[in-house]
């Protein structure tokens, strides 16, 4: 078994998600006590949000490096970020380390290929819907996505740093996202993202009018596979 590194703490709430699937996905594939071994550095997130807020991303992509070199000094052999948003600056954190960093788009794609399904509808934060650099990943995999309408987009950036990422989770939240989610099927979207790794806190999968692709179980799911994969045996 691989030690997979995990950058998290943006918010704890989604990071302890990914320690539980990870660990349940481990020992449900090799039976008995076995757990994942994880080289975790979890942020705080008061500093990334300062910098999200001031739109300092030299400043986030410097903390996300740093957090993937100390994974990496710890074990990892492999680099997840536990966070969608932070993407943006997934080339500064990949570039930080000589182990493979494993984008979460590419997991989200796979889900969906698997799926047959080729257009998502876009949930998360606005600068995930309104930006390229996540769509653009997807794109290199052949799927295209819709987002919601500019109200919309501005209702589910607030839910996520007023509500979803300090562990607020209400009803009119949910039913609002909901909502959303029925908007972007009838505009031609196949199955939506959870493009927030706390959206799956607050809307599970059988709450949603459509399929749901929750990007820190797809996530979690692929850091499993490549932490299992038989490793090649030394020359």
């Amino acid at each position: 078994m691989q030690t997979i590194g995990l950058v998290g703490g943006m918010s704890w709430h989604s990071t302890a998600t990914y320690y539980r699937l990870i660990n349940e996905e481990v020992a449900t594939r090799l039976g008995g006590h076995a757990s994942a071994r994880i080289s975790l550095q979890s942020l705080d997130f008061a500093e990334v949000r300062d910098c999200q807020v001031r739109g300092d991303w030299a400043g986030s992509a410097a903390l996300l490096a740093d957090a993937a070199r100390r994974c990496e000094a710890g074990g990892a052999d492999l680099v997840g970020l536990c966070t969608n948003l932070m993407h943006k600056n997934f080339p500064a954190m990949e570039s930080a380390v000589s182990v493979p960093a494993i984008h979460i788009a590419d997991a989200v794609a796979a889900v969906a290929r698997q799926e047959g399904w080729t257009t998502l509808g876009l949930l998360g934060t606005r600068w995930v819907m309104e930006e390229t650099f996540y769509a653009d990943r997807l794109a290199t995999h052949g799927i295209a996505v819709v987002v919601p309408e500019e109200d919309e987009r501005a209702m589910v950036d607030r839910v996520v740093f007023d509500e979803l990422t300090q562990g607020v989770l209400r009803d009119e939240s949910r039913a609002a996202y909901v909502e959303v989610m029925a908007g972007l099927r009838a505009r031609g979207a196949d199955a939506v993202v959870l493009a927030c790794t706390e959206i799956g806190l607050l809307v599970s999968p059988e709450q949603a009018p459509l399929p749901v692709v929750d990007s820190a179980v797809a996530h979690a799911s692929l850091l499993v596979d490549l932490a299992l994969e038989p490793q090649p045996t030394p020359a």
